[in-house]
């Protein structure tokens, strides 16, 4: 269920607006859109500051996703739980529950800036005024941290995220308690409705989670704040989305399942293992299914053995004779002219199989390339179709 603009992330092909009569409400109150503290604006998305109030001729945001969904239903209800057996609620900017705070598009970010808070449009500050005045601290509800720096900054060079910098005093932890809190209560909302809507129908329900793996390293994890996930060295940013999801029997979709952490820039900080680790035990301890992706087009063999490692869910420090679960599923991305070049599909054929048997069905190297090659050959006219499609 996408309730979000295609174009303009890491890895989008195709540009697909809003709705246009959306635009035209937004063209109308910029205030619908996410803004952040100069005042751009971002229309991926319509702000969750507004999900409760009748902004959308006489709808709100909310009321919206839901009759999207419910119209859904009835339209697909005689292939409900047979040929679509799973709905991925849609939460945020390319379908993940977080805010747009690394915006490719125009170039206002690159990897691996930390990102800008969002929190600039009226709807968004009149709750944060509301929110600080309750608590007794009036002079903190005028914005976000006026230190954090700009898009394209690392933490250091923040006061506010800096190593001992704002993000661990009273003020950033009110504020990030009330923009990651202010994210969560958006996905309880439309899972709410997604839970209500789709219960009974067979169909399993999911969401995805950003893999905002760079400055992992450091102790604010500025880019996870900025996203929305209030993550830090000294706190769990992953378990009290688990726990949401868990709630509403939602599968945890995560990305980054492709990648290690010796191939991003080491100055950075990256940990896309180490982060990945803390959203196995988050999901663990939650009792709630684990899926994944990847985030960037891969069609090499050591990506595809790094998500067959990680798809597995096993960790070191778990025994051998302990059973785990593997991911429910897998989303491969994605289907291109790539794929199709003879010797990226023999490698994907041979990703299936090994995710399909999991670790019951080990090989050795020459069954596997035989086997292999024995679906590659059955496979011949689809692949032959699919790849001049593609050209075409």
């Amino acid at each position: 269920m996408s309730f979000h603009q295609c174009g303009g992330n890491v890895g989008d092909s195709a540009n697909i607006p809003l709705p246009k009569w959306v635009v035209e409400e937004i063209n109308h109150d910029n205030d619908l859109a996410y803004t952040d503290q100069w005042g751009r604006r971002n229309y991926e998305y319509i702000s969750l500051g507004c999900d409760n109030l009748p902004v959308l001729k006489g709808r709100t945001p909310v009321q919206c996703y839901a009759d999207y969904m419910r119209s859904f239903k009835e339209n697909f209800k005689d292939l409900l739980g047979e040929t679509i057996v799973e709905i991925q609620a849609g939460m945020g900017p390319a379908g993940e529950l977080r805010y747009p705070s690394y915006p490719e598009s125009n170039g206002t970010w690159k990897f691996p800036g930390i990102g800008a808070f969002q929190c600039y449009d009226k709807y968004m500050i009149s709750n944060l005024r509301a929110t600080a005045e309750a608590a007794g601290k009036k002079e903190w509800g005028n914005g976000g941290p006026s230190d954090a720096g700009h898009y394209n900054n690392w933490p250091e060079d923040t006061p506010f995220f800096r190593r001992d910098g704002g993000w661990n005093s009273p003020y950033g932890e009110f504020f990030l308690k009330w923009y990651s809190g202010m994210l969560l209560d958006h996905g309880e909302r439309i899972l709410t409705a997604a839970e209500s809507i789709f219960h009974g129908t067979g169909t399993k329900l999911s969401g995805k989670v950003a893999g905002i793996h760079w400055h992992y390293g450091t102790r604010s994890h500025a880019p996870e704040l900025t996203a929305g996930y209030y993550n830090t060295r000294l706190r769990d940013g992953y378990l009290p989305i688990a726990s949401m999801f868990a709630r509403h029997g939602v599968i945890f979709n995560f990305t980054c399942i492709e990648m290690k952490d010796w191939e991003q820039p080491g100055d950075a900080q990256c940990s896309p293992e180490k982060l990945i680790k803390q959203v196995v035990l988050a999901t663990r301890k939650a009792g709630v299914r684990l899926a994944g992706e990847n985030a960037l087009p891969r069609f090499d063999q050591d990506a595809h053995n790094q998500i067959i490692r990680n798809a597995s869910l096993r960790l070191p420090e778990d025994g051998r004779d302990t059973r785990v679960e593997p991911m429910c599923a897998f989303t491969y991305l994605r289907m291109s002219q790539h794929l199709f070049q003879p010797e990226n599909w023999r490698l994907f054929v041979s990703l299936v199989r090994k995710l399909a048997q999991g670790e019951a069905g080990l090989n050795s190297w020459e069954q596997e390339h035989r086997d292999t090659d024995s679906f590659v050959h059955a496979s011949g006219p689809f692949f032959k179709e699919a790849a001049a499609l593609m050209h075409n």
